[in-house]
Order: structure tokens, then sequence, then C-alpha cells
């Protein structure tokens, strides 16, 4: 093993000295920030007081949700506050911690989309066994394995890293990275078994979640072809924000591998900077504009939700009977 010292922070290089500009990125990120905030909160809270969207399919939508909200936490607060530093740096447990945070929230973003393909296939491939197949307990239970599994492949992970030692301490990110900082930069050496934790981690975490996600719509698809065109209609409204999402889920991942495997002198700052938070810039927003205004009934729901808490003007009894007979029209559909 190389000389080391300890290291007690890591410096985040990518930031460097961007003048007075950061005031202009600080207002954009922290406006973009927010707004992925209120609109994933937005969804969730429609999910929560409306329920006739009390579903599995709803209920397994929030997971996502959430998920989307945690991972922009995870990382835009931070990006905020560095901007305002000399040094940039970030301390050693910190920085592990949201390495640690970070590699869970993709895990439970892609178990997320595993269990709602899953739900999706039961709906549409046994519709008659859907309410007992689909049940409140294993409801629950599919919710729990979503956040747990995560968690345990991730600490079981780290488990077998967090003793390493660094041979330096600078970042060329703007966040804590775990393949930068421990596989290909900054650990003094590596051993077989912790390369070997990496792929199995990469493979539970990536490879299970897909091959479930991909039965399911294989599945859906040969029964989708011997129906009828309405019911492949239905079949495509229902899907057609998870495919988008799983999409935007992998190029973001592309992007980032783009970044990983470049040559620093072939790409610039801002480029590789782009690339290494695209994931996290549209996916947390594309998520919630999706299933918000692509599924009938969280549109539905929104609307009238938006009737009720925002309109001002007093109801006379010709507005009560017209909302009434609205809402009359929004059941029956």
């Amino acid at each position: 093993m190389e000389n080391s010292t300890e290291v007690l922070s890591f410096v985040l290089s990518a930031y460097g000295n961007i003048g007075e500009i950061k005031y202009l990125y600080f207002s954009m990120i922290l406006l973009w920030y927010l707004s992925i905030c209120v609109n994933n909160a937005a969804v969730i809270m429609v999910i929560f007081m409306d329920k006739k969207l009390h579903e599995p399919m709803y209920i397994l939508l929030c997971n996502l949700l959430a998920n989307e909200i945690f991972a922009t936490t995870l990382v835009y607060p931070l990006m905020m506050s560095q901007m305002f530093l000399d040094t940039h740096e970030v301390t050693l447990p910190w920085c592990f911690l949201q390495m640690c945070c970070l590699s869970t929230s993709a895990s439970i973003e892609f178990c997320s989309l595993a269990a709602m393909a899953y739900d999706r296939y039961v709906a549409i491939c046994c519709p008659l066994h859907y309410n007992i197949i689909m049940n409140t307990r294993r409801v629950g239970t599919i919710t729990v394995l979503v956040w747990m599994y995560p968690f345990i492949n991730t600490m079981f992970s780290f488990s077998l890293i967090v003793h390493l030692k660094f041979c330096g301490n600078v970042i060329d990110k703007l966040f804590c990275d775990h393949h930068l900082v421990i596989i290909i930069k900054l650990a003094c050496s590596v051993s077989a078994l912790n390369k070997l934790s990496d792929l199995l981690y990469a493979f539970v975490t990536i490879v299970v979640p897909f091959s479930l996600i991909l039965v399911s719509y294989m599945k859906i698809l040969a029964v989708c072809l011997n129906t009828s065109e309405e019911s492949r209609q239905k079949a495509v409204t229902t899907c057609t924000p998870q495919i988008v999402s799983l999409s935007g889920l992998f190029i973001g991942l592309i992007f980032y591998s783009t970044d990983f495997s470049s040559d620093a002198d072939l790409m610039s700052d801002r480029v590789r900077s782009f690339f290494t938070l695209s994931l996290l810039i549209y996916q947390p927003m594309l998520t919630p504009i999706m299933y918000g205004f692509n599924l009938p009934k969280i549109k539905q729901s929104l609307k009238r939700f938006l009737t009720t808490h925002i309109q001002t003007v007093p109801h006379s009894e010709e507005n009560l009977s017209f909302h009434y007979g609205q809402k009359i029209n929004v059941f029956q559909d």
C-alpha cells in the first residue's frame, strides 16, 4: 500500500471560481429545487387527501415521488452552500453520508419502478384477481421492501469501503461521488473484495430491478397484443409515465457514464457538471409532471383540489349546484 496521510475532508474542485455569477446560479438552483419539492409534494398530497386514489398504483407512486424529493435534498442544498465558500470542503463523515444516501436513493428509484411495473402487470394480466393479489398487506410489504432492500444493499457495500485509506482529497465533482472517491482516484489501494462488492452492488441495484421491470412489461405486451383496441389504449395510458420515467433514468445513467469514462481534457467543466447532475435536474421534475398530467384520476383529483382550495369567490347556490354536478360526473367517470 502507498504512503497515505489522514484525510479529514474532501475538496469539491468542480466549483472553481465562478465570481459574481454565483448569485445567478444560486437563484436558478434554489428556484428549481423548490419547484421539484412543490410539484412532487403536491401530487403526494392529492393522493393522500383523495380517498379514491388510495389504490396500490398510487400508493406505490408516492414512494417514487418521495424519493425524488429525498435525492434532490441530498445534493441541491449542499451545492447552494458550497457556492459561497472559498475552500469547497466537505468533511469525511458528511461526504460518506451523502454517498451512502445517494446510492440508496438510486436503488429506491429502480425498486419503485419495479414495484409499479409489477402492479401494472397484475392489473392488466390478472384483472379479476387484482384486488386479491394487491391487497393492503401485500402493498405494505412491497413498500417496506422498496425502502429496506436498497438500504441493506448500501450498508453492506459501504461496510467494506469505509475503512479504506486515501492518498488524496480532491474530488473533481459538485458532490461526493462514490466511484470517483473510492474506486478510481483517491483510494490508495482497492482489494479484490472491494471491487467485487462494487460489482455486486451494481447488480442488485440495477440488474435485479430492471429484470423484474422487463419481465413485467414483456408479459403486459404479450397480453395487449391479444386484446381489443380500447384495452390496449388503457394499458398504454397507465404504463406510459412509468416507461418515460425508466427511459429518463437510463438516459441519465448514460450521461453519468459518459462523464465517468471521458477524458477531462476533451470536456469543459460546465459540460462535465451538467452530465453529472443531469439525472438530478430533469428526472425529479419529469416524474410529477408525467404522473400528474397523464393519469386521468390524478389529473381530475388535482383539478378538484385546486378548485376547492384556491377559488376564493363565495359560492352562490348556482355555483354550489355546478360543483356538485361536476363532482357527480367525475365519480361516474
